[in-house]
Parts: structure tokens; C-alpha cells; sequence
């Protein structure tokens, strides 16, 4: 039987195909280096990259440790022209030097090799893409579906860390002071550490991010410019700025732990386009909702309109009729029945009132006015209760009951507020704050009445007040 005329090339056509038959780049790299090694019967080969930064591989190898330092055959790889490594084989079996036919062969796996490392570079760029364009698309959905400012960031931190592989997602915002603060924090673990870290004023960092500049950091405990207390705990990192339309949102940083993979040049250009499509969206998502705020403060101005034009005043010109007809009777009994409708009526002019006040209230905010917070708890109690409690207000109580004072008596209306949530078959509670009343001694004060309709048949009143 003849010899095989190129006893090598099977093997080196399995090898190429091998090589050629993924897309994946660190699987097609590992196929390089397994089909080197099987191919020259090495018992060690390697692969190295010139800039591990550009695909975030440093280096692939075989399990074996070479016995000696010295390299039996070192050829480059190409990609497109440029130089992507060095493929290096040690340790032939059966000793020796490697012959120059497996130089050879070494030369024509390691062009091959170029080709599949430049499909596979395509291929990884493009599913790279597809991920941050769907990651950016949900993103801009969960924003301008109506979450709160607070829920839209975190979107953003959250959705960020995944599509990077990073450690945190965080979001930075510009303090008073003129540097930035972490609000939102992201991570696989409790972020509270995070939360409220910020970069002081001066700092060269800072000065790029408010400047709108995106910021590589390659190790962050190490880089003289970071600053911050957390710096240790990460190691390479993007700092991105959040900015649509001239306007700076904040900063979205995407630190990697100590001693993780840098960042590519394809992730980094990703990722900065992701900020800049989430600071877009974030944008846009505000100005919704403010645009439905305003719609519910001009339908809540309608209504609170309405109510004081026509109900108001009605109830002013029935009680002022009933006043009249009060000092005409003759008949005790009708003057009684006429004082209580009198009554009756100035407490609806009062709860209507309320009402106006609460519709002009801001809706998703914290009060700010005395008037406001005692609202506020009536509705905390509501939510307990499942009725709403009936709240008057007597004299001007903003303008007439101090800070120190209002704090006292809502503590007071908590208190009374829960013990009356607590009483059986509770229907009814009434809630009064009298800034018109007078102390035994003559001074002026303002009074809170807590009355609630359970525990007997007169009910539970708790009274509080103070001097004004």
C-alpha cells in the first residue's frame, strides 16, 4: 500500500473545519488552540491576545503546564491585517524539536484561525447589539408606562448591570453643592452601601461627567481619580452621562468587581449609546407625567370650582334663610330644630371646604401645609378603616398654629387615630381642629377632637390642645 503523499492534511482539513463550524468567540478560540496541539502532537499550546481590552480575553490554553520556559513554535494571528495574538505550542510528545512541516501546518491553522476569529468577532458584535437595542426598547416601555421617578431609574440601573455583565448598576445625580450622590443602586446584593456615596466637588471625574463626557476606568480601587469610599470594592468601569436635549439627568456607572474582565471597545460604544436612548426615555417619560398631573390639577381646579361656586354658596344662602326664619319664630321647638339645621349646615360649608383644599393638593406628593398632614393621617386611617373620616377645620389653622404646635397635635391625631381604629364597630369618625379656641385661663389655642362612633352607643371623644 502506498504512503500518504501529505500524511497531514486530513487532520489539518478537520482542524480547519473544526475551527470554522462556531461563531461563538471563546469557543472558537479554545478550537484553535485544542486542533494546534492534537494537529503538531504538542502536549501544550496557547493562544494570547495583543489587546485583551477589545474582546476581554487575555488568553486560552490547554490544561497541560509546559515542562520547560522554552517555546518550541510561536506564530501570529492575524484578523483583518492587524495583529490579534500568538498562537504558541510546547512540549512535543515523544521530545524533540517540532519539524518544519508543523511550523507549516501552525501557519495555515493560524490564517484559517483569522478568518473564524473575525466571523466570530461579527457575530458576537451583532448579538452584542441585539441585546442592548431589545435591553434599551423594554426600557423605554417600563418608562413611559407610567412608573414613578424613582421605579424609572432603577429600570435603568437594573436593566444596565444585566445587558454589561457588571457587578452595579448605579445612577448618579448632581447635588446642590456641585457634585453627584448615588440615589439608585442596582446590585446582586443589599446596595444600602452605595445609596448616598458621592463624588466631592473638584474631582477630575466630575468635571467630565457634568461636562457630558463618558468616563473608562480600567481598575477603580487603583485609578487616582476615584475618589469615593466604595472605589475598592470594583474594578473596571464605565461612567456613563444620562443627557437628551442639552439637559444632564445624571451619571449611570457599570462597575465590574476587582479583578473582572475589562470592558471592550463594542460594550463600551453600546453602552453608551444605551445612556444616552434610557436619558431620552427618561426625559420623555417626565414630561408625561407631567403632562397627566397637570391634566388631574386641572380637572381637580374644575371640580374644586364647581364645588365652591354652586355648593358654597348655596349652603350660605339656606343658612342665612334659616338664620332669618330662626329669629322670626315664635315656637321654642321650631327655634331649636332651625339652630341644629343651622348647625348642620355650617358643617357641611366646613367639610366642603376641606374637600376643595384636598382636590387642590398635589397628588402624589408629601404636604407641606399643617392642613395638608392632617389630611394626610385622616387618609392613612381611611385606608385601615375602609371609610374616609370627616375632617373640619376652624380658623385660619396654617396661619395660626406654629411648627413646634402642629407637630405635637398630628402626634396627638395619630395617636387617637389608631386607638379609634382599634374600637369594634366603628362607622363613624370625626375629625376637628379648632384654631379659633380659647384655654379656661383665656388664651387663645387651637383644639383637636377625635370622635368615633364605636364602643357604646355614645361613642369615644379624645380631645387635645395646646396654647397658641
Amino acid at each position: 500500500m502506498a504512503a500518504d503523499p501529505v500524511p497531514h492534511l486530513p487532520p489539518l482539513l478537520d482542524a480547519v473545519l473544526g475551527v470554522g463550524s462556531e461563531l461563538e468567540l471563546r469557543t472558537t478560540l479554545q478550537r484553535i488552540v485544542d486542533g494546534a496541539a492534537e494537529l503538531t502532537g504538542a502536549r501544550y499550546a496557547a493562544l494570547t491576545t495583543t489587546d485583551p481590552g477589545q474582546d476581554g480575553l487575555a488568553e486560552i490554553r490547554t490544561a497541560t503546564r509546559p515542562v520547560a520556559e522554552v517555546t518550541g513554535l510561536d506564530v501570529p494571528i492575524l484578523v483583518g491585517g492587524e495583529p490579534f495574538g500568538r498562537l504558541r505550542l510546547a512540549d512535543k510528545r515523544g521530545g524533540g524539536p517540532f519539524p518544519p512541516e508543523d511550523e507549516q501546518l501552525l501557519r495555515v491553522l493560524a490564517t484559517q484561525a483569522g478568518i473564524a476569529i473575525g466571523n466570530a468577532r461579527l457575530y458576537e458584535t451583532a448579538r452584542q447589539r441585539e441585546r442592548w437595542i431589545e435591553g434599551a426598547a423594554a426600557v423605554t416601555t417600563a418608562l413611559l408606562s407610567g412608573e414613578s421617578a424613582a421605579d424609572a431609574l432603577m429600570t435603568v440601573a437594573e436593566r444596565a448591570r444585566l445587558l454589561a455583565d457588571a457587578s452595579a448598576g448605579v445612577i448618579l445625580r448632581p447635588t446642590p453643592e456641585g457634585g453627584m450622590e448615588i440615589v439608585t443602586a442596582s446590585t446582586h446584593d443589599d446596595p444600602g452601601e452605595l445609596i448616598g456615596t458621592t463624588i466631592e466637588p473638584g474631582s477630575a471625574v466630575l468635571e467630565q461627567l457634568l461636562g457630558g463626557e463618558p468616563v473608562f476606568i480600567e481598575d477603580s480601587a487603583t485609578d487616582p481619580r476615584m475618589t469615593t469610599r466604595v472605589r475598592h470594592r470594583f474594578g473596571p468601569s464605565m461612567m456613563l452621562p444620562l443627557q437628551a436635549s442639552g439637559q444632564l439627568i445624571g451619571t449611570l456607572a457599570l462597575p465590574r468587581r476587582r479583578g473582572g474582565r475589562p470592558y471592550t471597545a463594542v460594550e463600551r460604544r453600546l453602552a453608551t449609546q444605551f445612556a444616552s436612548q434610557a436619558a431620552l426615555a427618561l426625559v420623555l417619560a417626565g414630561a408625561q407625567h407631567r403632562r397627566e398631573r397637570l391634566a388631574v390639577y386641572e380637572d381637580r381646579d374644575r371640580i374644586a370650582r364647581d364645588l365652591h361656586d354652586l355648593v358654597v354658596q348655596r349652603l350660605f344662602a339656606t343658612g342665612m334663610m334659616l338664620q332669618a326664619a330662626q329669629r322670626r319664630a315664635r315656637v321654642e321647638a321650631v327655634q331649636e330644630m332651625l339652630g341644629k339645621a343651622v348647625d348642620e349646615l355650617e358643617s357641611t360649608v366646613q367639610e366642603v371646604r376641606t374637600a376643595i383644599f384636598a382636590l387642590q393638593q398635589p397628588p402624589a406628593e408629601a404636604p407641606t401645609t399643617f392642613r395638608g398632614k392632617v389630611l394626610r393621617e385622616a387618609a392613612g386611617a381611611a385606608a385601615v378603616l375602609g371609610f374616609q373620616p370627616s375632617t373640619r377645620f376652624l380658623g385660619p389653622v396654617d396661619a395660626r398654629v406654629p411648627d413646634r404646635t402642629a407637630a405635637q397635635l398630628l402626634t396627638a391625631l395619630r395617636r387617637a387615630l389608631a386607638t379609634a381604629t382599634r374600637h369594634r364597630d366603628v362607622s363613624r369618625i370625626e375629625v376637628t381642629v379648632d384654631a379659633t379656641a380659647t384655654l379656661e385661663d383665656g388664651r387663645a389655642a387651637v383644639r383637636l377632637t377625635v370622635y368615633d362612633d364605636g364602643e357604646g352607643a355614645e361613642g369615644t371623644t379624645v380631645t387635645w390642645q395646646a396654647p397658641l
